[in-house]
């Protein structure tokens, strides 16, 4: 079973080539399955993708930040099987694109190797990637979602006939899984889905424990300047700018308006300066370096931040979200899939996960004020969400392979496969039923 790895390519602009890019990018989004571009459709690794202009900015130190072309994509691995499928489905409508970017090979040079060249030089480092369940594919889902619809029909059929007047929960689902059985499009759901490899798994344990035992280690290295650490941190945190409360421009809320909470999924992209100073940049690395492993390792099927045995919840709506350090350290770059309105989105984040927004996003110049790294910040709500609307920048394409499931219907979509090839109980038969 193929994990899933993301993609993120950052191309430099060419300052003439701005306006048809933006045109270009236009035309995508009308129509983004089918667009003739880049169609997505037809690459059966990908769950999301998007392109995001990042404009012209300058940093604190009032050097300017040139203008760039984000591409990224989630994908069930391998990253070399996407690339050769983007220069092979999608090679010209890359050329397209790309010739209004620095560095893209002349129409003369433009061939199969000299695409793959290009991409791959321009692919950057994700510093921190959250998938909502590890090892569930593009095939996985699209899959279950046509089980459960077509469980549901069959459901639907007999309870109109009433042929299951009387029958207990067992024998329910013994016709069930009959229908299942004789449907041969359907055989493979009598298969539990499939695990990962001995190798991965041996893999993904040995990258865990190591990471413990680094941290552990360098944690006790870290120790004796702890102190230090936390009095550097306070006296910057003292002398942090307000944040500011401007409002976006009516044209601006307009353009990220028609992008966003427009079907059961949305998507969110923002870019923030990061605070000046070495001091600054190690914290978000270490930071960002930690959010990744735990999202690896622990928060890794479909509750970012949960702890159950603490009886915390965590946000349970996000599909996929990754942080990228950028611009030789000067901003980071934020991209997400999730469920629901950006509202709701936010007040997740709030009210569940305010003091890792803190620890990650106070880094960033203009965000509220914290104490001690994790606590305040987030708490002031309004100022919060004038964060990260300042900092959201319009996604020109986005796409995804299943824009009408929510993670929710993942989660419960496999639960119903699960359940047609596990010994269940008369209780938990019943509990499955209820799934459909």
């Amino acid at each position: 079973m193929a994990h899933q790895v993301p993609l993120t390519i950052i191309t430099k602009i060419k300052p003439d080539g701005m306006s048809q890019l933006k045109q270009l990018l236009g035309m995508m989004s009308k129509e983004v399955e089918a667009n003739p571009i880049v169609p997505f459709a037809r690459f059966s690794q990908v769950h999301f993708a998007r392109f995001v202009i990042l404009e012209e900015s300058r940093d604190p130190n009032n050097k300017v930040i040139q203008a760039s072309l984000a591409f990224s994509s989630e994908i069930d691995a391998p990253l070399e099987a996407y690339f050769n499928d983007l220069v092979d489905l999608a090679g010209e409508g890359l050329d397209e694109i790309y010739t209004h970017c620095v560095g893209y090979p002349d129409p003369g040079e433009r061939t199969r190797q000299s695409r793959l060249a290009y991409l791959y030089a321009h692919q950057v480092e994700v510093q921190a990637f959250y998938v909502n369940t590890v090892n569930r594919t593009v095939q996985q889902v699209q899959q279950e979602a046509k089980l459960r619809e077509q469980v549901e029909t069959f459901a639907d059929q007999q309870q109109a006939k009433q042929a299951w007047l009387g029958w207990d929960g067992i024998k329910v689902r013994q016709a069930i899984q009959a229908f299942v059985k004789d449907e041969r499009s359907l055989h493979w759901a009598l298969a539990p889905a499939s695990s990962p490899s001995l190798s991965r798994r041996l893999g993904e344990t040995i990258h865990f424990l190591s990471g413990l035992l680094l941290i552990l280690v360098l944690g006790l290295a870290f120790l004796p300047f702890a102190p230090l650490y936390a009095a550097i941190l306070r006296f910057k945190e003292t002398r942090d700018a307000q944040q500011d409360r401007l409002r976006l421009s009516g044209k601006e809320r307009d353009e990220l308006a028609i992008r966003e909470d427009h079907a059961v999924q949305n998507q969110f992209s923002a870019v923030g300066l990061i605070k000046p100073g070495l001091f600054r940049l190690a914290t978000v690395r270490v930071l960002l370096w930690l959010v990744n492993f735990t999202a690896r390792h622990v928060f890794n099927h479909g509750n970012l931040a949960g702890v159950p045995l603490l009886n915390l919840d965590g946000v349970d709506t996000i599909h996929f979200a990754r942080w990228i350090i950028i611009d030789e350290g000067r901003r980071v770059l934020f991209l997400s899939n999730y469920d629901g309105s950006l509202e709701s989105y936010m007040n997740d984040f709030i009210n569940k996960v305010a003091w890792g927004l803190n620890a990650v996003f106070s880094n960033g110049v203009g965000y509220p004020k914290t104490r001690w790294l994790v606590l305040d910040g987030a708490k002031d709500e309004q100022a919060f969400k004038a964060f990260l609307r300042q900092r959201q920048i319009v996604t020109q394409v986005w796409y995804t392979a299943y824009p009408q499931l929510t993670a929710v219907n993942l989660e419960n979509n496999a639960a119903i496969r699960a359940g047609l090839s596990q010994p269940l109980n008369q209780t938990e038969t019943d509990a499955w039923l209820r799934r459909l």
